[in-house]
């Protein structure tokens, strides 16, 4: 078990948060705490940059559907970048990358041109 991080840093579209280790019914509780935390302001961006996740259940899934209520309340849209494999494989089977926009890494979620539109770019 890899211990969770959880950095967030500030793009020009909005806040960039950064999942590290294994994101589970333990550590899940503290994404979404984070999330809760951030100031998100209307037609901002809010990216989950997942590149060092290890690990992901159920909770960690339900994290990431928290973050995009959170997101949809502030009026501020939300992308998932650098999804591992396995998570990835995981929102497919149960729809969530129709209602995620996915993108291959933060720097490309974080571009002012991902905020309006926002392109989906899928591994299937």
């Amino acid at each position: 078990m890899r211990a969770l991080t959880i950095t967030v840093r500030d793009a020009s579209t909005g806040p960039v948060v950064e999942v590290a280790g294994d994101l589970d019914y333990d550590t899940a509780p503290r994404l979404r705490e984070a999330v809760e935390n951030l100031a998100l302001e209307a037609g901002a961006l809010l990216v989950l940059d997942l590149a060092r996740l290890e690990f992901c259940d159920s909770s960690g899934v339900t994290a990431f559907i928290v973050a995009r209520n959170r997101a949809i309340a502030a009026r501020t849209e939300v992308a998932l970048a650098a999804v591992p494999a396995h998570t990835a494989r995981v929102l497919r089977i149960v729809g969530l990358d129709q209602i995620f926009n996915l993108y291959p890494d933060a720097d490309s979620a974080a571009m002012p041109s991902a905020v309006q539109p926002p392109p989906t770019t899928n591994d299937r």
